[in-house]
C-alpha cells in the first residue's frame, strides 16, 4: 500500500483520529510528518529545529488522521520548554495514538523516550527510522523481538522513501482500532522503595482519574512534582484534584517511604533515570547486532578531522570562505541582470503615471521612491540569498553544520552560555530575525536571552552586499582575477571578528546583566548523508529566500517613501536628508564616518540593503536612489566625497556592529514580550559599534596613518 493523502472533504466517511509524532531531535520525525501529510515544513539535519506543534492530515485505507508533530525531546521529565510541550500533548492532547520515531543507528539511546511514552499511553507505535543508514553501518535490528518485549508494534521505515511508510500507517490503523489491546505493555521496574512509594499514591488516585491519565505515571510525577505539571493538572483535572486530602496524604506517605530510604528529590530523579536507562538496554539486548563497517569507520575518521583540535577550526573557516566566494562570484551577473530588468520596469511605470496624468509628487513618491528602493533591495538581495541559503542548507543536510556547533560549544561554555547558541548564530548569517526565532531551542531563559541579544553581531544576508562592495573597492580591487577570492577571505576575517565580538559580549553579559552558570546539552551528531540537492534548492528558496525577501520588501516599501520625502522636502535650498546629514557630521567624523553615512544607516533601519543606495542618493544630490553602473564608478563617487580606506573600514565596522534592523527588533519584541529587552538589544550593539569605530578612528589619527 502506498501513502495516500486526501483532504477531509474527500474523506467524509472517515472518522478523524489524532496521532502525535514524538521522538528525539534529529531522528527524521519532521521528515516522516512531511511525507505523510504532504506539508512542506522545513526539516534540518541538526537538533532542535521543531519548536512548536505542526499539524497536517493524512489518510490510510480506513482512517483519516490529524498528524501532530510535537517538539523533539530527549525526555518527558520536563526540564525544558520542548519537554513540557511534548509531555503536555501526549498526556492531555487527546491523541488516539502516539508514534515514537527512533533512529535505527542509536536505538538504545532512543529507547529511553519510548519507555517514558509507554508509561503515559498504551497506544504507542515505535517507528524505527533510518533503517537504510543502519544497514550501511552494519547494524541489524530484530524488530519483532523488540516488539514482543515492549508489547507494542515496532515498524522499521526509511523516511525519505514514501513506500516504506505504508506499513507504519497499517500499524497505526491496528492500534487505533484496538487490535493490539491484548498485548501486555512493558513497565519500567524501579527500585523497590520507589515502587512502594508509587503504590501508596496510585492506590488513592486511580479511581479519581476516570481513565484520563495513566495512574502509575501520574503517581510517580506527584512524588517528583514540578510547577509546570501542577499547572497542567489544575487545568485538566481541576484544582480540587491536588487539594484532595486523600491525594495529599497518599503523596506524603509515599515521600515518607522515600525519605526512610534516604532518597531526596535529586536522588529520586537519578533513580528514575537510572532505571529507564537500564531497562532500555535490557529491551535492546540481543536484538541489535553490529558488525564492522567501512561507512562507520569512514564517518569516525572524518569526524576526527572535522571536530579535531588541529583541523576543526581551520576547516570551518575554509568552508565559510568557500561559501562566501561562491556567493560573491555567483551573484554578480544575476544581480546586474535583475537590476537592469527592474530599472527598465521603472521607465514603464513612469510612462504609465505620465499617461494617466498623475501628479508629479505622486509619481515621484511611488516610482522614484517606493519602487526604486524595492528594486534595489530585490536586485541586491535576491541573487546572493538564492546562492547563500542553498549552500548553507546543503551543509546542514550533509551533516556538517552540527559539527560546527560541536566545535563552538566549548567557547560558548567558557562564556557561560549554552552551546546551542552556536546553532542560532549560524541561523543569523542568513537573517538575524530567523536567528532570534531560533533561540527558542535554548531551554534556559538566561541563556536564551544571551543568544537573542548577541545574534546581530554576525552579519545577515542584508549586510553582505555592502561589506563585499567595500572590501572589493578599497582592498581587493587591485587583485584582478583574484579579486573575488581576496574579497571572500577578507569577508571571512570580518565574520570572525563579529564572532569574536559575540563571544566577548556574551561573556560581559554573563558577568553583569545576565549572571549565571552555563548549562550542558546533548548534541546528537547525525551521520554524514548525501544531500538531496534538488529538494534542498527548492526548500531553501521557498522556505528561506522568498520568506526573508518578502519580509525585507514589506519593510523597505515604507522606507522608500520616507527616504524620497527626506530627499525632496527642502528647507531653503537644502533637503531634509542633507540637512540631517550636516547636523550629524561632526559626531560621525569622530567615528571615522561622515554625516551622510550615519544618516544612511538610520534611514536604512527597515532594511540594511538600502544603506549604500541612500549614500549614493545623498552624494549625487538626487531626489531618488541612483543606480551606479560599476564598483569603479561607485568608488570614484565615494573618493570624490572624501572617502579613504579609513572611512571604508569604519563603515564596515559600523555595519557589522550597529543596531539590528526593524524586522529583527520586532522579532525580539515578539520573542521576549518585553520592550525593555528590545531596547537593550538596540542599545547594546549601537554603543559597541560607536565605541569600536571611535577607538579605531582615534588610533589612526594618533598614529598619523
Amino acid at each position: 500500500m502506498g501513502v495516500k493523502k486526501r483532504s477531509l472533504e474527500q474523506n467524509e466517511n472517515y472518522e478523524e483520529k489524532i496521532i502525535a509524532l514524538a521522538g528525539n531531535p534529529n531522528v527524521g520525525k519532521s521528515t516522516i510528518f512531511n511525507a505523510l501529510t504532504g506539508m512542506k515544513q522545513h526539516t534540518g539535519n541538526w537538533p532542535g529545529k521543531t519548536v512548536s506543534n505542526a499539524q497536517g492530515r493524512a489518510c490510510s485505507k480506513t482512517h483519516s488522521y490529524l498528524m501532530v508533530d510535537i517538539p523533539g525531546t530527549y525526555s518527558l521529565m520536563a526540564h525544558s520548554a520542548e519537554e513540557e510541550v511534548a509531555r503536555d500533548f501526549v498526556c492531555f492532547g487527546g491523541a488516539d495514538a502516539v508514534v515514537a520515531v527512533c533512529d535505527a543507528t542509536c536505538l538504545v539511546r532512543n529507547m529511553n523516550l519510548v519507555l517514558q511514552l509507554l508509561e503515559i499511553t498504551p497506544n504507542l507505535i515505535v517507528c524505527v527510522n533510518l533503517m537504510d543508514e543502519a544497514k550501511r553501518k552494519g547494524i541489524e535490528i530484530d524488530l519483532e523481538l523488540i516488539s514482543n518485549r515492549l508489547g507494542t508494534p515496532v515498524v522499521g521505515v526509511v523516511a525519505r522513501d514514501k513506500k516504506s511508510l505504508a506499513k507504519l500507517l497499517d500499524a497505526i490503523d491496528e492500534t487505533v482500532d484496538l487490535r493490539q489491546k491484548s498485548s501486555v505493555k512493558y513497565n519500567v521496574k524501579y527500585p523497590d522503595y520507589v515502587e512502594e512509594a508509587i503504590s501508596e499514591v496510585q492506590n488513592k488516585i486511580t479511581g479519581k482519574l476516570n481513565g484520563e491519565i495513566n495512574s502509575r505515571w501520574l503517581a510517580l510525577r506527584l512524588l517528583d512534582m514540578d510547577s509546570s505539571l501542577k499547572r497542567e493538572i489544575d487545568k485538566r483535572l481541576g484544582e480540587s484534584f491536588l487539594k484532595d486530602e486523600d491525594v495529599n496524604e497518599a503523596v506524603r506517605r509515599g515521600r515518607r517511604v522515600l525519605e526512610k530510604n534516604g532518597i531526596t528529590e535529586d536522588k529520586l530523579k537519578d533513580a528514575i533515570v537510572s532505571a529507564i536507562v537500564r531497562d532500555a538496554e535490557k529491551i535492546c539486548r540481543g536484538a541489535i547486532k553490529q558488525t564492522k563497517n567501512k561507512k562507520t569507520n569512514r564517518d569516525r575518521e572524518i569526524d576526527r578531522i572535522v571536530t579535531g583540535r588541529a583541523a576543526g577550526y581551520p576547516l570551518m573557516l575554509a568552508m565559510l570562505a568557500l561559501v562566501f566566494w561562491l556567493t560573491i562570484t555567483g551573484a554578480n551577473y544575476p544581480s546586474e541582470l535583475l537590476s537592469s530588468l527592474l530599472f527598465k520596469g521603472q521607465d514603464m511605470l513612469n510612462a504609465l503615471f505620465i499617461n494617466i496624468g498623475a501628479p508629479e509628487w505622486l509619481r515621484g513618491a511611488l516610482v522614484m521612491g517606493v519602487y526604486r528602493v524595492l528594486a534595489w533591495v530585490v536586485s541586491v538581495m535576491l541573487p546572493p540569498m538564492a546562492i547563500f541559503f542553498p549552500l548553507f542548507t546543503l551543509l546542514e543536510d550533509a551533516g556538517y553544520l552540527p559539527r560546527v556547533a560541536y566545535n563552538l560549544d566549548k567557547p560558548f561554555q567558557k562564556c557561560c552560555a549554552c552551546g546551542k547558541q552556536a546553532l542560532t548564530m549560524c541561523m543569523g548569517f542568513g537573517c538575524n530575525a530567523c536567528g532570534v526565532t531560533g533561540c527558542r531551542i535554548i531551554d534556559s531563559p538566561r541563556e536564551r536571552m544571551l543568544a537573542v541579544l548577541t545574534n546581530s553581531f554576525v552579519p545577515c544576508n542584508g549586510r553582505f552586499p555592502a561589506l563585499i562592495a567595500l572590501l572589493t573597492m578599497f582592498f581587493a580591487g587591485a587583485a584582478g582575477a583574484l579579486s573575488s577570492v581576496l574579497s571572500a577571505l577578507m569577508l571571512t576575517l570580518v565574520i570572525v571578528f563579529g564572532i569574536a565580538v559575540t563571544f566577548a559580549v556574551t561573556k560581559l553579559l554573563s558577568m553583569t546583566l545576565l549572571k549565571g552558570e552555563p548549562s550542558s546539552y546533548t548534541l546528537e551528531l547525525p551521520p554524514y548523508r548525501r544531500p538531496q540537492v534538488g529538494k534542498v534548492i527548492i526548500r531553501s528558496v521557498l522556505d528561506r529566500t522568498v520568506f526573508v525577501l518578502g519580509r525585507a520588501v514589506i519593510t523597505a516599501a515604507p522606507a522608500g517613501l520616507i527616504i524620497w520625502l527626506a530627499a525632496n522636502v527642502t528647507v531653503g535650498d537644502v533637503s531634509l536628508l542633507n540637512l540631517c546629514a550636516g547636523f550629524l557630521d561632526p559626531f560621525a567624523r569622530l567615528l571615522g564616518l561622515d554625516g551622510v553615512i550615519l544618516i544612511a544607516f538610520i534611514l536604512g533601519m527597515p532594511a540594511n540593503e538600502i544603506v549604500v543606495p541612500i549614500i549614493i542618493m545623498a552624494y549625487t544630490a538626487q531626489g531618488s536612489i541612483m543606480d551606479m553602473g560599476s564598483l569603479i564608478e561607485l568608488k570614484a563617487l565615494f573618493v570624490q566625497n572624501g572617502w579613504t580606506w579609513v572611512t571604508a573600514v569604519s563603515t564596515m565596522l559600523f555595519s557589522l556592529l550597529h543596531w539590528p534592523c526593524a524586522t529583527t527588533l520586532l522579532t525580539i519584541r515578539k520573542e521576549t514580550k518585553s520592550w525593555k529587552w528590545t531596547g537593550v538589544a538596540f542599545a547594546l550593539p549601537t554603543l559597541i559599534g560607536i565605541a569600536v569605530c571611535f577607538v579605531f578612528a582615534s588610533a589612526v589619527r594618533l598614529l598619523g596613518i
